[in-house]
């Protein structure tokens, strides 16, 4: 197996009295594309935040390139995900104040080190370099959505993890964007973890994680062969 930037053991996450994540152990290699699915409700973007470092599991451990971030304090994570993982949200979370360039590079002004030459690959990559001067109101949705891959991409992380990144957007969209990630994970042999109810995009990845009352198990990849 190729050298694992992520490793999760016996994670466990509890909402008062209810159970979300029950055990859950998953490794994420590099330069590997992973689905992760499940019916509403499962848990997966609680497991999406833990493995992202966006929140803490009540029990269980999770490692970063071999390092245990499962309780360091949270300046630390924040310095560890920032460097370490990509996001691309449902929903694109885009700041409405700022371009679209502006926006690809929040990550980059966090780190404080701006990469413009990095963010004109990203944006020429993208096809979106023709609206880096726009602001988000004035996008449509596979553009917003293109733009949050850029954001997510401009650390350049070892894993970028992306929830319903196709959710909002028309089957044509849809596939472009999933083509798009592809791509620039291929480029950048970056990890790529993917959460969608699609079962189109299946056959897309190397691994497929079921998820369901907050137990995740695995499964084949699909033997079909038909374009998203």
């Amino acid at each position: 197996m190729d050298e694992a930037v992520l490793q999760a053991n016996g994670l466990i996450i509890h909402r008062g009295d209810q159970t979300i994540l029950d055990d859950v152990s998953v490794t994420i290699a590099r330069d590997s594309s992973t689905l992760i699915q499940g019916p509403s409700g499962a848990g997966k973007t609680t497991l999406f935040d833990v493995l992202g470092l966006l929140d803490t599991p009540t029990e269980g451990t999770l490692k970063v390139d071999g390092q245990d971030v499962s309780e360091i304090p949270e300046r630390r994570r924040a310095r560890i995900r920032r460097e370490t993982v990509g996001f691309v949200f449902q929903d694109f979370r885009l700041i409405d104040d700022l371009t679209a360039r502006e926006n690809a590079a929040v990550p980059q002004e966090h780190r404080g080190e701006r990469d413009e030459e990095w963010l004109d690959t990203l944006f020429e990559a993208l096809d979106i370099t023709d609206l880096a001067d726009q602001y988000p109101a004035t996008l449509s949705g596979g553009e917003k959505q293109r733009v949050a891959i850029a954001r997510a991409l401009a650390n350049k992380p070892d894993v970028v993890f992306a929830d319903e990144p196709t959710g909002q957007l028309d089957p044509q969209t849809a596939s472009q964007v999933l083509n798009l990630l592809f791509d620039l994970r291929d480029r950048m042999e970056t990890a790529l973890v993917v959460i969608s109810h699609d079962r189109r995009l299946a056959d897309r990845f190397d691994r497929i994680l079921l998820l369901e009352d907050g137990t995740l198990t695995e499964r084949p990849p699909l033997a079909t062969d038909h374009p998203v």
